[in-house]
Protein backbone atom coordinates (compact mmCIF):
# COMPACT_ATOMS: atom_id res chain seq x y z
CA UNK A 1 0.00 0.00 0.00
CA UNK A 2 1.34 3.41 -0.94
CA UNK A 3 1.19 6.15 1.67
CA UNK A 4 2.22 8.91 -0.72
CA UNK A 5 -1.27 10.21 0.02
CA UNK A 6 -2.74 9.94 3.54
CA UNK A 7 -5.28 7.15 3.97
CA UNK A 8 -8.15 6.41 6.33
CA UNK A 9 -8.62 3.45 8.66
CA UNK A 10 -12.24 2.75 9.65
CA UNK A 11 -12.95 1.57 13.21
CA UNK A 12 -15.17 -1.49 13.67
CA UNK A 13 -15.94 -1.97 17.36
CA UNK A 14 -17.44 -5.38 18.11
CA UNK A 15 -17.83 -4.63 21.79
CA UNK A 16 -20.79 -3.58 23.90
CA UNK A 17 -18.91 -0.92 25.85
CA UNK A 18 -16.89 1.20 23.42
CA UNK A 19 -16.78 4.83 24.59
CA UNK A 20 -18.68 5.93 21.47
CA UNK A 21 -21.97 4.09 21.38
CA UNK A 22 -22.55 4.89 17.72
CA UNK A 23 -19.50 2.82 16.70
CA UNK A 24 -20.65 -0.45 18.24
CA UNK A 25 -21.75 -3.26 15.92
CA UNK A 26 -23.05 -6.49 17.39
CA UNK A 27 -24.79 -8.42 14.60
CA UNK A 28 -23.09 -10.06 11.58
CA UNK A 29 -25.38 -8.23 9.17
CA UNK A 30 -24.65 -4.85 10.77
CA UNK A 31 -20.92 -5.55 10.72
CA UNK A 32 -20.95 -6.52 7.05
CA UNK A 33 -22.93 -3.42 6.13
CA UNK A 34 -20.72 -1.09 8.20
CA UNK A 35 -17.59 -2.54 6.61
CA UNK A 36 -18.98 -2.15 3.09
CA UNK A 37 -20.13 1.40 3.82
CA UNK A 38 -16.66 2.33 5.10
CA UNK A 39 -14.92 0.86 2.09
CA UNK A 40 -17.37 2.60 -0.26
CA UNK A 41 -16.67 5.88 1.56
CA UNK A 42 -12.96 5.52 0.87
CA UNK A 43 -11.45 3.58 3.79
CA UNK A 44 -8.14 1.97 2.84
CA UNK A 45 -8.24 -0.39 5.81
CA UNK A 46 -10.56 -1.63 8.56
CA UNK A 47 -9.53 -1.94 12.22
CA UNK A 48 -11.47 -4.58 14.19
CA UNK A 49 -11.43 -4.45 17.97
CA UNK A 50 -13.13 -6.75 20.46
CA UNK A 51 -11.75 -5.48 23.78
CA UNK A 52 -12.47 -1.91 24.81
CA UNK A 53 -9.57 0.21 26.11
CA UNK A 54 -11.72 3.23 26.94
CA UNK A 55 -11.05 5.07 30.24
CA UNK A 56 -12.27 2.95 33.14
CA UNK A 57 -13.00 -0.13 31.04
CA UNK A 58 -12.23 -3.59 32.41
CA UNK A 59 -10.65 -5.60 29.58
CA UNK A 60 -12.63 -8.70 28.64
CA UNK A 61 -10.96 -12.07 28.93
CA UNK A 62 -8.95 -13.60 26.13
CA UNK A 63 -11.54 -16.30 25.41
CA UNK A 64 -14.33 -13.77 24.90
CA UNK A 65 -12.10 -11.48 22.84
CA UNK A 66 -11.18 -14.37 20.55
CA UNK A 67 -14.77 -15.52 20.20
CA UNK A 68 -15.83 -12.02 19.16
CA UNK A 69 -12.92 -11.64 16.73
CA UNK A 70 -13.38 -15.05 15.10
CA UNK A 71 -17.04 -14.25 14.47
CA UNK A 72 -16.32 -10.79 13.07
CA UNK A 73 -13.35 -11.84 10.95
CA UNK A 74 -15.33 -14.71 9.44
CA UNK A 75 -17.90 -12.16 8.29
CA UNK A 76 -15.22 -9.90 6.81
CA UNK A 77 -13.43 -12.84 5.17
CA UNK A 78 -16.67 -13.69 3.40
CA UNK A 79 -18.22 -10.29 2.72
CA UNK A 80 -15.16 -8.11 1.97
CA UNK A 81 -12.39 -10.62 1.17
CA UNK A 82 -10.11 -8.05 -0.47
CA UNK A 83 -10.23 -5.58 2.42
CA UNK A 84 -7.05 -4.73 4.33
CA UNK A 85 -8.00 -5.78 7.85
CA UNK A 86 -6.24 -4.76 11.05
CA UNK A 87 -6.80 -6.52 14.37
CA UNK A 88 -6.80 -4.27 17.43
CA UNK A 89 -5.48 -6.34 20.35
CA UNK A 90 -2.76 -6.33 23.00
CA UNK A 91 -2.57 -10.13 23.38
CA UNK A 92 -0.02 -12.28 21.56
CA UNK A 93 -2.20 -15.41 21.56
CA UNK A 94 -4.99 -13.45 19.91
CA UNK A 95 -2.58 -12.28 17.20
CA UNK A 96 -1.43 -15.83 16.52
CA UNK A 97 -4.93 -17.27 16.18
CA UNK A 98 -6.37 -14.47 14.08
CA UNK A 99 -3.42 -14.39 11.68
CA UNK A 100 -3.50 -18.18 11.31
CA UNK A 101 -7.23 -18.41 10.59
CA UNK A 102 -8.29 -15.15 8.91
CA UNK A 103 -7.43 -12.51 6.33
CA UNK A 104 -5.49 -10.24 8.69
CA UNK A 105 -2.98 -7.75 7.27
CA UNK A 106 -2.01 -5.50 10.22
CA UNK A 107 -1.64 -5.81 14.00
CA UNK A 108 -2.72 -2.74 15.99
CA UNK A 109 -1.50 -2.89 19.60
CA UNK A 110 -2.37 0.02 21.90
CA UNK A 111 0.01 -1.30 24.57
CA UNK A 112 3.27 -1.05 22.61
CA UNK A 113 3.84 -4.73 23.51
CA UNK A 114 3.80 -3.86 27.23
CA UNK A 115 0.64 -5.58 28.52
CA UNK A 116 1.29 -9.15 27.39
CA UNK A 117 4.61 -10.98 27.55
CA UNK A 118 3.93 -12.88 24.31
CA UNK A 119 2.99 -9.91 22.12
CA UNK A 120 6.52 -8.99 21.00
CA UNK A 121 7.31 -12.57 19.95
CA UNK A 122 3.92 -13.00 18.27
CA UNK A 123 4.46 -9.88 16.16
CA UNK A 124 7.95 -11.04 15.23
CA UNK A 125 6.66 -14.49 14.28
CA UNK A 126 3.76 -13.34 12.13
CA UNK A 127 5.81 -10.83 10.14
CA UNK A 128 2.92 -8.44 9.51
CA UNK A 129 2.95 -4.65 9.72
CA UNK A 130 2.62 -3.55 13.34
CA UNK A 131 1.08 -0.39 14.78
CA UNK A 132 3.32 0.64 17.68
CA UNK A 133 1.48 2.89 20.11
CA UNK A 134 3.09 5.13 22.70
CA UNK A 135 1.20 4.24 25.86
CA UNK A 136 2.89 4.48 29.24
CA UNK A 137 -0.48 4.62 30.95
CA UNK A 138 -4.07 3.60 30.41
CA UNK A 139 -6.55 5.74 28.52
CA UNK A 140 -7.54 8.69 30.67
CA UNK A 141 -4.59 8.26 33.04
CA UNK A 142 -2.15 11.15 33.48
CA UNK A 143 1.57 10.30 33.64
CA UNK A 144 4.32 12.56 34.91
CA UNK A 145 7.04 13.43 32.37
CA UNK A 146 10.20 15.43 32.99
CA UNK A 147 10.51 16.37 29.31
CA UNK A 148 7.37 15.33 27.46
CA UNK A 149 8.07 15.23 23.70
CA UNK A 150 11.69 14.02 23.93
CA UNK A 151 10.59 11.19 26.24
CA UNK A 152 7.76 10.15 23.92
CA UNK A 153 10.06 10.13 20.89
CA UNK A 154 12.87 8.34 22.70
CA UNK A 155 10.57 5.56 23.90
CA UNK A 156 9.12 5.04 20.44
CA UNK A 157 12.55 5.11 18.79
CA UNK A 158 13.80 2.42 21.16
CA UNK A 159 10.81 0.19 20.42
CA UNK A 160 11.07 0.71 16.65
CA UNK A 161 14.71 -0.41 16.91
CA UNK A 162 13.69 -3.50 18.91
CA UNK A 163 11.11 -4.46 16.29
CA UNK A 164 13.53 -4.00 13.41
CA UNK A 165 16.05 -6.26 15.18
CA UNK A 166 13.62 -9.19 15.05
CA UNK A 167 12.63 -8.63 11.44
CA UNK A 168 9.49 -6.53 11.75
CA UNK A 169 10.18 -4.31 8.76
CA UNK A 170 6.87 -2.42 8.57
CA UNK A 171 6.33 -0.46 11.77
CA UNK A 172 3.60 2.17 11.91
CA UNK A 173 3.87 4.67 14.77
CA UNK A 174 0.83 5.84 16.75
CA UNK A 175 1.61 8.70 19.21
CA UNK A 176 -1.14 7.36 21.49
CA UNK A 177 -3.45 10.31 21.94
CA UNK A 178 -5.24 9.90 25.26
CA UNK A 179 -2.97 7.17 26.63
CA UNK A 180 -1.07 8.48 29.64
CA UNK A 181 -1.23 12.10 28.52
CA UNK A 182 -2.99 15.18 29.82
CA UNK A 183 -5.26 17.23 27.60
CA UNK A 184 -2.54 19.87 27.26
CA UNK A 185 0.02 17.22 26.28
CA UNK A 186 -2.34 15.76 23.68
CA UNK A 187 -2.67 19.12 21.96
CA UNK A 188 1.03 19.86 22.24
CA UNK A 189 1.71 16.51 20.57
CA UNK A 190 -0.77 17.24 17.79
CA UNK A 191 0.93 20.56 17.11
CA UNK A 192 4.32 18.79 17.11
CA UNK A 193 3.48 15.84 14.84
CA UNK A 194 6.25 16.75 12.40
CA UNK A 195 8.78 15.75 15.06
CA UNK A 196 7.68 12.11 14.70
CA UNK A 197 9.27 12.17 11.24
CA UNK A 198 12.59 11.42 12.94
CA UNK A 199 11.34 7.86 13.49
CA UNK A 200 11.23 7.20 9.73
CA UNK A 201 7.92 5.34 9.98
CA UNK A 202 4.37 6.00 8.77
CA UNK A 203 2.37 7.96 11.33
CA UNK A 204 -1.11 6.84 12.42
CA UNK A 205 -3.26 9.36 14.30
CA UNK A 206 -6.39 8.40 16.22
CA UNK A 207 -8.31 11.42 17.49
CA UNK A 208 -11.84 10.35 16.63
CA UNK A 209 -14.36 11.61 19.19
CA UNK A 210 -11.85 11.23 22.03
CA UNK A 211 -12.04 12.88 25.44
CA UNK A 212 -9.41 15.46 24.48
CA UNK A 213 -12.21 16.85 22.30
CA UNK A 214 -15.28 16.18 24.42
CA UNK A 215 -13.79 17.36 27.71
CA UNK A 216 -12.42 20.54 26.18
CA UNK A 217 -15.69 21.46 24.46
CA UNK A 218 -18.07 20.07 27.07
CA UNK A 219 -19.84 17.76 24.62
CA UNK A 220 -20.74 14.10 24.26
CA UNK A 221 -18.88 11.80 21.82
CA UNK A 222 -22.03 11.73 19.68
CA UNK A 223 -21.62 15.50 19.15
CA UNK A 224 -17.91 15.43 18.31
CA UNK A 225 -17.87 14.75 14.57
CA UNK A 226 -17.24 18.35 13.49
CA UNK A 227 -14.43 18.86 15.98
CA UNK A 228 -12.90 15.49 15.08
CA UNK A 229 -12.90 16.45 11.41
CA UNK A 230 -11.22 19.76 12.23
CA UNK A 231 -8.45 18.01 14.15
CA UNK A 232 -8.05 15.39 11.43
CA UNK A 233 -7.38 18.22 8.99
CA UNK A 234 -4.72 19.57 11.35
CA UNK A 235 -3.21 16.09 11.73
CA UNK A 236 -2.87 15.58 7.99
CA UNK A 237 -1.40 19.04 7.53
CA UNK A 238 1.12 18.15 10.27
CA UNK A 239 2.22 14.90 8.68
CA UNK A 240 -0.25 12.13 9.55
CA UNK A 241 -0.20 9.25 7.05
CA UNK A 242 -3.18 7.28 8.43
CA UNK A 243 -6.29 8.62 10.16
CA UNK A 244 -8.04 6.07 12.40
CA UNK A 245 -11.68 7.16 12.60
CA UNK A 246 -15.27 6.22 13.26
CA UNK A 247 -16.53 8.43 10.42
CA UNK A 248 -14.78 7.57 7.17
CA UNK A 249 -16.48 9.92 4.72
CA UNK A 250 -15.66 13.04 6.70
CA UNK A 251 -12.05 11.91 7.27
CA UNK A 252 -11.56 11.30 3.55
CA UNK A 253 -12.88 14.79 2.91
CA UNK A 254 -10.44 16.20 5.48
CA UNK A 255 -7.57 14.48 3.63
CA UNK A 256 -8.69 15.98 0.31
CA UNK A 257 -9.00 19.47 1.81
CA UNK A 258 -5.56 19.20 3.39
CA UNK A 259 -4.02 18.12 0.10
CA UNK A 260 -5.73 20.98 -1.72
CA UNK A 261 -3.81 23.37 0.55
CA UNK A 262 -0.50 21.68 -0.22
CA UNK A 263 0.60 23.53 -3.33
CA UNK A 264 3.62 21.26 -3.80
CA UNK A 265 1.43 18.20 -4.57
Amino acid sequence: MSLDKPVVMGILNITDDSFYEGSRVVSPAALAQRAKDMLDAGAAMLDVGACSTRPGAEPVGQELELARLHGALEVLDKEVPHAVVSVDTFRGAVVRECVAQHNVSIINDVSGFEWDDDMFDAVADCGLPYVLTHSVGLAGEDVQYTDFMPQVLQRLASKVWQLHQVGVADVIVDPGFGFGKSMEQNYRMLASLREFGMLDAPLLVGLSRKSMITRLLGIDPSEALAATTALNLVAVRNGADILRVHDVKEAVQAVELARAMDLDK
